[in-house]
């Protein structure tokens, strides 16, 4: 099921307009209508190059709104922790420990519920390289939070970024990934090669 999309964003600020101005010059569009709420998980596909990085952060900045995202824990460790570490967490990032069943999803589910606005962006492939899943990540934390799943997109042949359809999930999981699915079809990554299949692994 599709719900509508209403403003919910913060007063423009300078960064917003010089990251949208950066975005328009190098000739591209940011879509963006506003979120469905104050709580929320957005997922970032296709996933495919470094550059996805830079133009969602660019995006990000433009939208005005502070957007959560999560990145690998050891970005945040090591060396990391003095370097990239303070950048990203500055930027919204939030480290989470892969492969682990340490009740991060939980507790992500729960920070959003507490929260009075918090939104959570993830990229459910987890690699810039071709895989036969996504991870599920996502899924779960938007059920358990009971709250809605944004699509954002990168399209590299129309140059656009942005958020494109809200879906409510339903817990039937072959029916939201269709829904997923029907969603990100139009859209195309740096390296199409490279789009992961928006399945779970079992």
């Amino acid at each position: 099921m599709t719900i509508p999309i209403y403003t919910v964003r913060q007063a423009p600020k300078l960064t917003a307009k010089i990251a949208l101005t950066i975005l328009n010059l190098l000739g591209w569009k940011l879509r963006f209508d506003g979120f469905p709420g104050a709580h929320g998980v957005v997922i970032f596909y296709p996933h495919t190059s470094n550059w996805d990085f830079f133009f969602g952060i660019l995006a990000k900045w433009a939208i005005g709104c502070p957007l959560k995202f999560l990145a690998k824990e050891s970005l945040f460790k090591g060396v990391n922790r003095y370097l990239a570490g303070p950048v990203l967490r500055f930027w919204g990032g939030e480290g989470i420990e892969r492969g682990s069943s340490s009740g991060a999803i939980a507790r992500l589910a729960a920070r959003i519920q507490q929260a009075d606005w918090f939104w959570l962006a993830i990229a459910p492939e987890g690699t810039r390289s071709y895989t036969p899943h996504i991870r599920s990540g996502f899924y779960h934390i938007a059920l358990g939070a009971k709250v809605p799943l944004v699509c954002a997109f990168i399209d590299f042949n129309k140059k656009e970024i942005g958020l494109s359809q809200t879906l409510e999930l339903s817990g039937d999981e072959a029916a939201d990934l269709a829904q997923i699915r029907a969603v990100y079809q139009q859209y195309t990554g740096k390296y199409p090669q490279n789009h992961s299949e928006i399945v779970f692994r079992h």
